[in-house]
């Protein structure tokens, strides 16, 4: 009986196949990990700068979903063809996922070589694939790490890769992104952040912020947006552009929303009656069927009649899961919820939505309203939207008006509602009870008059 310890040719095909891909020949994630990690064993002495790269096929699943996935196979092996081609003598390149390759690129020692390298290899991937009668062309995203110093393992350098393709594929397709020092201090920036605002609320440090929604003709206030507003003992004051963003992607944002929520009902409840308050939902919110449930008992909690209430959904976060949204808006509604789309005109635009989701009112951007005045384009498109909603039966309140003369161009396109800086910016509790305190007076004094 043979065994595989005599020459110890049957054991090394065995070690072979472990590292080696099937379908391309390439060597395996097992053989690019092997690789780095004897790298940065034999520059221990003397760490010089090495290059390791991640790239992966834009648009790779919809050409295998159209051609079938023998096409799917047979592209692979030719883009695989193609990058082991590419490679000089001293560099490496492996298949470490479906449509996933690794390079290892030991004399590239700069960023600028790094990103020169890469932006190549996209170039030689452009170019199309033969698939049976037909062709295919595909593009690529690349990100890249250099080696710097003996303290760097390869699972951190793959990570940096991963982030910075992370990063290109963010920005579009056949894209190269270096992870760079400076990536470094952001993502770093990024957890201080998090880890603070974890914190933040689970101790209620945001506050709730309101702006002044008016009737655009007689500009009394008819209701106010809730914002959240978040100042840290570290940090200082950090805006919802950066904090928010985090919280949806560090799985933050449902406790954020329900803490905003609970305070601004708790303070808008004793506010005139006909003031509504308007509530934004995230886009993960609205794949969350709990949602709902948690909207309803926080109101219960505080008392805050739900008629008054409205909530603002995006066109993005209706495009998440269309069906969870769906069934989410309609349990809002069902007990006297308002809803409205928010930001329309700026997102994956459908009308068809409009009515299958029975929105109580749409927010025109501010996009649009900031240019009224001198872009003909804006103009029809407010105007197209206002007539639309009128046989639709919405109500609409157009965002950013800071001009009297955009407020005046408005009214007489006939849109009822308003928001913006002219008439307010958003200020906490207090604040709001001042303004409504004065505004209340002004009424009773043009009156008396």
């Amino acid at each position: 009986m043979q065994t595989t310890f005599g020459t110890g040719q049957p054991g090394r095909e065995n070690a072979d196949l472990a590292f080696t891909d099937p379908l391309t020949g390439l060597g395996n994630h097992r053989r690019f990990y092997d690789k780095v990690d004897r790298l940065i064993s034999d520059r221990a002495d003397d760490p010089a700068p090495f290059t390791v790269g991640i790239l992966d096929l834009d648009g790779f699943k919809p050409i295998n979903d159209l051609f079938g996935h023998k096409a799917g196979d047979d592209i692979l092996i030719q883009v695989a063809m193609r990058l082991r081609a590419s490679m000089d003598g001293y560099s490496t390149v492996c298949r470490i996922g479906a449509d996933e390759f690794a390079f290892l690129y030991p004399m590239v020692f700069s960023e600028e070589q790094a990103a020169e390298k890469s932006r190549m290899l996209i170039e030689i991937l452009s170019a199309p694939y033969d698939v049976g009668e037909r062709t295919a062309r595909l593009s690529a995203s690349v990100g890249c790490s250099l080696f710097y110093s003996g303290d760097e393992t390869t699972e951190i350098l793959i990570n940096k890769a991963e982030t910075a393709l992370y990063h290109a594929k963010r920005s579009g397709r056949g894209r190269v992104v270096v992870y760079t020092r400076e990536m470094e201090e952001a993502a770093k920036r990024v957890t201080r952040i998090e880890q603070a605002l974890r914190r933040a609320v689970s101790a209620g440090e945001v506050e709730p912020h309101f702006q002044p929604i008016v009737d655009l003709t007689s500009r009394r206030t008819i209701g106010f947006e809730t914002l959240a507003r978040w100042t840290d003992r570290d940090l200082g004051m950090v805006p919802p552009s950066v904090f928010i963003p985090i919280a949806e992607e560090r799985g933050i944002i449902g406790p954020l929303s329900q803490l905003v929520l609970r305070k601004a009902t708790e303070a808008a409840r004793n506010w005139p009656k006909d003031l509504f308050l308007s509530f934004n939902l995230s886009p993960s919110q609205l794949v969350d069927q709990n949602t709902g449930l948690h909207i309803l008992a926080i109101l219960d909690r505080t008392g805050f009649d739900p008629r008054r209430l409205e909530i603002e959904i995006t066109e993005t976060g209706l495009m998440t899961d269309p069906a969870s949204a769906e069934k989410i808006v309609e349990d809002l509604r069902r007990v006297g919820i308002r809803v409205s789309l928010d930001d329309f005109g700026t997102g994956q635009s459908s009308l068809g939505r409009l009515r299958e989701f029975h929105f109580d009112k749409l927010k025109i951007d501010r996009a649009f309203v900031s240019s009224i005045l001198e872009d003909r384009p804006s103009e029809h498109i407010i105007r197209a939207i206002l007539a639309m909603c009128e046989g639709l039966g919405m109500d609409v309140v157009a965002e950013g008006i800071e001009e009297e003369a955009q407020a005046d161009r408005l009214v007489q396109f006939g849109c009822a509602g308003g928001q913006g800086y002219l008439f307010g910016k958003p200020v906490d509790a207090d604040a709001t009870l001042g303004y409504l305190r004065d505004s209340y007076r002004g009424a009773l004094r043009a009156k008396a008059i």
